[in-house]
């Protein structure tokens, strides 16, 4: 089985299609996998989902207050989470690339190197934005429903139209 990688390294491009195969890896997911598994694979991901979501209600990173607290600079708590989850990420990522780490079906996971552009600083302060207003990380919106604050389905909601609306202009966009 060849490596995503590979797949698009095989394809032969038309001109108009050059710049959307330079762009592939701007936004997609190289890892997708190509494996079937039957229904019952997939209970992992929600014991895994229902442990995340309990661990974001005990350390209060769902907590509105919390969050406004972090944006006006009242408090270390959010940030001390925020902190550890990229020193996890970092040496994650690390780990991964120094030992050729696979997934859990031999699958090698594809890391590509990223440009930095002016598009992330403007994402990132959209999202900053968002967050700051709505008290609502996209991360924690599930947990926060499932607490009973059924207010934030609205965030929930504009989350999924500005992720359609991204996918739909996805081509027209500058990356």
């Amino acid at each position: 089985m060849s490596t995503p990688r590979e797949v698009n390294d095989n394809i032969e491009l038309q001109p108009a299609d050059h710049d959307r195969q330079s762009r592939a890896t701007d936004a997609m997911c190289l890892n997708e996998s190509r494996l079937e598994h039957k229904w019952y694979h997939n209970l992992k991901y929600l014991v895994a989902g229902a442990v995340f979501g309990i661990l974001f209600v005990k350390s209060e990173v769902i907590s509105w207050f919390r969050i406004q607290e972090m944006f006006r600079f009242q408090s270390l708590h959010m940030y001390g989470i925020i902190g550890s989850a990229v020193i996890t990420g970092i040496v994650s990522v690390a780990l991964i690339k120094r030992f050729d780490i696979r997934t859990l079906y031999g699958e090698p996971i594809v890391l590509s190197p990223k440009k930095f552009g002016k598009g992330q600083v403007y994402g990132g302060l959209i999202f900053g934005f968002g967050w700051a207003l709505t008290g609502a990380c996209p991360g924690p919106l599930f947990a926060q429903i499932g607490t009973g604050a059924t207010v934030v389905a609205v965030p929930l909601l504009s989350a999924v139209a500005g992720t359609w609306v991204y996918g739909y202009f996805r081509e027209k966009l500058p990356h």
